[in-house]
């Protein structure tokens, strides 16, 4: 796999210019091509959907996704937005909002998640107090209203 020198802060790391990706069971798997911008997110939807008090979202071009033989199954969560998981395991697979060019991947679906960390917080309206992941981050409220 080819690398590349990005800069992030201080340090100096090696990351992949691919991310190979996978649900819990293994049946959707999937290679992001090109690094994703993360964030976690913490509105309502997204803590319903994960089960979890915030999504780790890398949001990429959805040109950038090639799917392997299986695809998620899809889920309109919203007026605005689609949601994708595996329709074996459950595992959230991503989201998707209308007219956008983008796609928000669920980050514990990569494999090389530890080297993608969250650059700020989104829909901090809905952050639960004793949720400290990274506090030292700056955010946003949510603005998607309907």
């Amino acid at each position: 796999m080819e690398l590349r020198q990005l800069h992030l802060g201080l340090d100096w790391v090696h990351a992949p210019t691919s991310y190979d990706a996978a649900c819990l069971c293994g049946r959707i798997q999937f290679r992001i091509n090109e690094k994703p911008r993360v964030h976690y997110c913490h509105c309502t939807m997204c803590q319903r959907a994960t089960g979890s008090p915030a999504a780790v979202l890398g949001w990429v071009k959805k040109t950038a996704v090639l799917w392997g033989k299986e695809h998620p199954t899809e889920y309109r969560s919203s007026p605005v937005a689609v949601r994708s998981f595996c329709g074996v395991c459950g595992s959230p697979i991503c989201l998707a909002y209308d007219g956008s060019d983008e796609v928000g991947i669920h980050l514990g679906c990569v494999s090389l998640s530890k080297e993608l960390p969250p650059y700020y917080h989104y829909g901090i309206e809905g952050r639960l107090p004793w949720f400290d992941a990274g506090k030292e981050l700056e955010g946003t409220v949510t603005s998607e209203k309907w």
